[in-house]
Parts: C-alpha cells; structure tokens; sequence
C-alpha cells in the first residue's frame, strides 16, 4: 500500500509530460507534511484534538518517510498542536518528496528522466509507467465525492490533502468542482490534521496577498 504523500504526488502529476502540476512551494510542502502526519496517526503513533498532537506509541514504522517525523515528535517534552508539527514537518518536505519519488520509480510505477541541455542539468519529470496506483486513488476519491456513503479513514485524508493543494480544479470540470463542493467541505471536516494544514496553508496565502498589496502600496 502506497504512503499519503506517494498518492498525492501521483495525482499531482501531469499525464502529458510527467511534471508536477504547479502548487505554490510553501503549499506543497505542508500538504507533504501532512500527508506525513496523517499517516502516522494511521499507523497508531500519534493522535490530535483541538488542542494537541499526542504521541501514542514511539516505535519506528520501520518507513523512511514517517520515522524521522515520529522520532522528532517523541524526542520534544512539551506537547504541541497539530499546526505546530504541519510547519515543523513542512521544513523537511523537499527530502520526503524526493524519498517519496525514489520509491515509486523503485516501485515501477513512474520513471526518472533528467532534462539536460549541453549537459547541464534543467528538470526532472516523472511519466507514469503503470497508471494503475494513479486511477485507484482518483476512483477512490470519486466514489467519495459522488455518493452519500460513509467515506474510510483513507478516503478521507486523501480528500483533505487534495482539496489543500488545490487538485481538484484539475480532476474535475468547473460543473463537477460545483456539485461536489459541499461535500468536499463536508469529508474536509472529519480530520483534525487536515483541517490543521489546510488552515496552516491559508494563513500563509493570506500572508503573501497582503504583503504584495503592501508592496504596491509603498
């Protein structure tokens, strides 16, 4: 089984050409971070309430993409909320993506082409060699977005993740984003990480607007 932030970078990345789908830098990594966190609380290790992110079990997942995180959160005395480990997190997003990458190309599911021109290296992209993991993360999502059933616990943090980097604007049409709004909201609400990242997300674009309207100001 794939690990949130293998899922949320499948889906975020372009069929026609294998790059990523442009997601503000400061967006993606605390979607990574939570994605991190998600999994965690999936695995048993942590838990959240409106107040605090509490350590359950300090074993190792024995997951190179979880472990650093679960260590980090173990070895602080002081109980902090669950914005506080998003950010915290979002410091090391680059490493876990990259890690994330390697093992879906280990995993034979993307491949790794290094864009070069006179040698010097320009971007990477990842095609999708097997769409299989791709098309079962959004049949997930759509069976979520378009029914009343009761969505799984997976269901739910893979919406959460991709309503917070802004995917859906690209797997649905305008008229689909429409109806399936509400309910976007709806199944949002049901993790306390997600509603902690994609709050930790907003106050960042609400940072960023306000500074550029300072700017043009001065």
């Amino acid at each position: 089984m794939l690990r949130f932030v293998e899922e949320i970078l499948l889906l975020l990345l372009r069929d026609d050409d294998g790059k990523l789908i442009h997601v503000p830098e400061r967006t993606l990594d605390r979607t990574i971070a939570g994605a991190v966190l998600m999994d965690l609380a999936m695995e048993n290790r942590i838990d959240t309430d409106l107040e605090k992110l509490m350590l359950i079990d300090s074993t190792p997942v024995g997951d190179g993409l979880l472990d650093p995180t679960l260590a980090h959160i173990a070895a602080q005395r002081e109980e902090s909320d669950a914005r506080y480990w998003v950010e915290h997190t979002a410091a090391r997003a680059e490493g876990i993506r990259e890690e994330a990458f390697a093992r879906l190309v280990d995993h034979g599911i993307l491949e790794r082409h290094d864009d070069r021109h006179l040698w010097v290296f320009r971007s990477r992209r990842y095609p999708v060699v097997d769409g299989t993991a791709e098309r079962e993360v959004k049949l997930r999502i759509m069976g979520v977005l378009f029914s009343d059933e009761i969505p799984s616990p997976r269901d739910v943090v893979i919406i959460c993740l991709a309503d917070a980097c802004g995917i859906f604007g690209e797997l649905l049409s305008k008229v689909e984003l429409e109806q399936a709004a509400a309910r976007i909201e709806q199944v949002r609400k049901l993790d306390l990480i997600g509603q902690a990242m994609t709050q930790a997300i907003r106050d960042i674009e609400v940072w960023l607007a306000s500074s550029t309207v300072s700017r043009f100001m001065l």
